[in-house]
């Protein structure tokens, strides 16, 4: 997959870079987070993250593919999906596609890469947060 710099712009300004996968396009959301180990296809598909930008902290995420049997609804609810690291080639015999496939698929956006504890840290700090996702690399809004 060919590395597209994006950004990850905070309401107050603050942004962290990372790289896309999945849909292509801007979103804007509540940021949140969670915290789960296992279970990104739940996150995805789960209807209580309508609207928002999830950002998932477990390290590796996209290891055992997209399994839709594991699925909470038919569909995705987030607007994007925030992880450190995407595995491109998952392991598992019920892999049924690629969790990047299935982002582009639903039009949802993907970043990974980018450092999760300033923005850990800060929403600790400061609650809520909107935050704007950009794919554009050099087109920064405020």
């Amino acid at each position: 997959m060919k590395e597209e710099k994006v950004y990850l712009t905070l309401q107050n300004g603050q942004v962290f870079e990372g790289k896309r996968f999945g849909a292509r396009g801007d979103v804007i959301g509540e940021l949140v987070f969670t915290t789960g180990m296992t279970g990104y296809i739940e996150t995805l598909t789960d209807p209580s993250y309508y609207g928002q930008i999830v950002i998932q902290t477990f390290p590796l995420i996209g290891n055992y593919g997209m399994i839709p049997a594991d699925a909470e609804s038919r569909k995705p609810f987030l607007t994007a999906y925030v992880v450190r690291e995407y595995c491109e080639a998952p392991s598992n015999f019920r892999c049924e596609g690629k969790l990047d496939d299935y982002l582009k698929a639903q039009g949802i956006v993907g970043v990974y890469g980018h450092r999760h504890p300033p923005a850990d840290a800060h929403r600790a700090r400061n609650g809520r947060n909107e935050c704007r996702h950009f794919h554009a690399p050099g087109q920064r809004r405020q």
